[in-house]
């Protein structure tokens, strides 16, 4: 999660004080902040030690700082909502689940998530801070993690900064499962997993290749059901970079069925397994979908699941290619 400053409004919460217990003797000023005000990010809690927003026994202080136990921390939290750059609007949304920490949404195709160049309204941001006016209070309202613009499925929302916090930091460890449903050109013939750096692409910018100069990334993925020329596959993600899936089932010469940007006839070989499948098969759309959503639960602790159902859409075309398998 990056941390957005300070509101324009420039509205501050009270300050706050603690002592550094015993305990934390030798640790770093944002080590020992990080464990005081666990609602807070790191990140966040450093910003606010630079912009002076923090002291120690009433003295401004450096976050490399080391402590001893007994100090007195004096926090003035910054505003770190996002009520000024985004617009509450009535959008019908699709939950599957809510309470007063988090809030579980089923995206529907051709929802922006946030707001940005070309969709400054209609995305699910608006469409959270209507449903619930709160995540004002809360950066980005609430969203930890992100869907492609036409990908379908399940995204969690933090309605707190506690919540948030702890979101990311599962996103971060990975402890925090997700599951797509990805149908693929080509027959798969086995389970497998990609293993490759991805970053920007060296001349096309808007989009993401696999590169030597890009980020760890891994996908792991298993066959679901095999067709005359598609591939239901079952996909996990050890890293979330953007457009892992959709690189990565490229790079092996199995790109995603109606994927507009990695989905051409001319995917490339990766490491020598599978080969460059056609785009044999129609669709507006990249038909990939966040199907299930694992998580340990910001407040009560507990192991919670949810599950998504195939969209309308997508579950017809698997059910044509599979009428078309039986002939």
């Amino acid at each position: 999660m990056s941390d957005h400053g300070e509101s324009r409004s420039q509205n501050y919460s009270a300050t706050v004080e603690r002592t550094i217990p015993a305990e934390h003797a030798g640790l770093r000023l944002d080590q020992a902040l990080a464990r005081l005000f666990p609602e807070h990010s790191r990140s966040r809690l450093q910003a606010w030690v630079r912009a002076g927003r923090v002291t120690v026994d009433a003295a401004q202080a450096d976050v490399k700082r080391k402590v001893w136990g007994g100090e007195r921390v004096a926090l003035s939290p910054a505003a770190v909502g996002t009520a000024d750059r985004y617009a509450p609007q009535a959008i019908g949304l699709e939950i599957v689940h809510e309470d007063d920490a988090i809030l579980v949404v089923d995206k529907p195709a051709g929802m922006v998530v946030h707001p940005g160049a070309g969709n400054r309204d209609g995305t699910l941001a608006n469409a959270l801070l209507h449903h619930a006016p709160a995540l004002a209070a809360v950066p980005r309202a609430g969203i930890v993690h992100r869907l492609d613009k036409d990908t379908t499925g399940l995204l969690v929302v933090a309605k707190t900064l506690a919540a948030q916090t702890d979101l990311v930091r599962q996103l971060a460890r990975r402890t925090a499962k997700r599951e797509y449903l990805a149908l693929v050109h080509g027959r798969v013939a086995q389970a497998g997993e990609v293993d490759a750096p991805i970053g920007r692409h060296p001349t096309a910018r808007t989009r993401m290749a696999v590169t030597p100069r890009g980020k760890p990334a891994r996908t792991r993925y298993r066959v679901v059901e095999r067709f005359a020329d598609a591939t239901l596959l079952a996909v996990s993600l050890d890293t979330g970079r953007t457009h892992q899936i959709r690189v990565h089932m490229r790079s092996i010469g199995h790109p995603i069925v109606g994927d507009p940007t990695y989905g051409s006839r001319a995917a490339p070989r990766e490491g020598g397994r599978g080969r460059a499948q056609p785009a044999t098969i129609a669709f507006p759309r990249q038909a990939l979908h966040a199907a299930r959503l694992g998580l340990v639960h910001p407040a009560s602790g507990a192991a919670c699941e949810w599950r998504s159902e195939l969209p309308g859409d997508m579950r017809s075309l698997v059910d044509r290619l599979r009428d078309r398998a039986r002939r």
